[in-house]
């Protein structure tokens, strides 16, 4: 909440250059989109059915081929269980309540850690992610909503809400829709479906344990083609910011971790460092 109230942090977040934006969205996805290559190898009979899917209703009905290959990987989920002999260790919710428990070295050690993660991989490169797809987030707005969830959320164990970058990527994207003004339903839909996913987290995570390894993150990658894509489109589009956007979508795709910090924000540092230098003895000129 004490973040909302920082002006300059929002000035600052708005001079992020778009292409670097989206090259930091395009290095952090390209993990994911590798996954359907990876586990094809690993499993190849379970993921083989759930790519041929997706790949003939892409032709015929590209809307429908993410969420139908979604549903053929948790038919596969549910059926190699049943063919192996396992059985899911439990199907129901159950609710245990947990007083918590504060200490000065929680606050140092895990709090503190976790905000300056939250801000630097989600909140920093939501608002760059939103704005290099044409939205302006208001930033004061934002970060005292969610600092109010976190504070409401936080007795529970839910720490950290924040500007999700990867799914702001999603709902905000071409593929939430043609129209700009349109693509709120999508962040609607995103919502109604993480009440549905809270509901049947149990039995969802027993199943996926149980599942063949690789499966569902081959749909979840499939799934993020067309934001990795567009990413990759948009950071390489300008000429002039083709070397720090490279490098930016390496450093992000490196998942390296410096000082407890994820590659996302690193790959925006290495970015902004490269684009400096490439600037030097460069006065007034336009790109790096």
């Amino acid at each position: 909440m004490l973040t909302g109230l920082w002006g300059g942090l929002a000035r600052l977040i708005s001079r992020i250059p778009p292409a670097l934006a989206q090259a930091m969205l395009a290095g952090v996805l390209l993990p994911l989109c590798l996954q359907p290559v990876n586990s094809l190898i690993a499993q190849l009979l379970a993921v083989l059915p759930v790519i041929v899917v997706w790949l003939v209703l892409l032709r015929l009905a590209p809307k429908w081929a993410v969420p139908v290959a979604f549903v053929v990987g948790l038919v596969i989920m549910a059926i190699d269980p049943v063919l192996s002999g396992r059985d899911l260790e439990q199907v129901w919710p159950t609710m245990d309540v947990v007083a918590p428990q504060f200490s000065l070295a929680a606050l140092v050690g895990i709090a503190l850690p976790l905000y300056l993660v939250t801000m630097a991989s989600q909140n920093v490169p939501g608002v760059a992610v939103m704005r290099a797809h044409g939205y302006e987030v208001p930033w004061r707005e934002t970060m005292l909503a969610t600092g109010v969830g976190t504070v409401l959320a936080a007795p529970a164990g839910g720490h950290a809400v924040n500007l999700a970058a990867i799914s702001a990527a999603l709902a905000a994207g071409p593929d939430a829709g043609p129209r700009r003004d349109r693509r709120w339903i999508a962040a609607v839909a995103c919502g109604a479906s993480y009440l549905v996913l809270a509901a049947t987290a149990t039995a969802l995570t027993s199943l996926i344990a149980i599942a063949p390894p690789g499966l569902i993150e081959a749909v979840a990658g499939l799934a993020l083609l067309g934001a990795f894509g567009g990413a990759l489109r948009a950071a390489l589009g300008d000429a002039g910011w083709q070397t720090p956007a490279v490098i930016a979508v390496l450093v992000a795709a490196s998942g390296v971790t410096l000082l407890g910090i994820g590659a996302a924000f690193w790959a925006l540092v290495a970015g902004l460092l490269v684009a400096g230098v490439l600037r030097l003895g460069r006065a007034g000129a336009a790109s790096p």
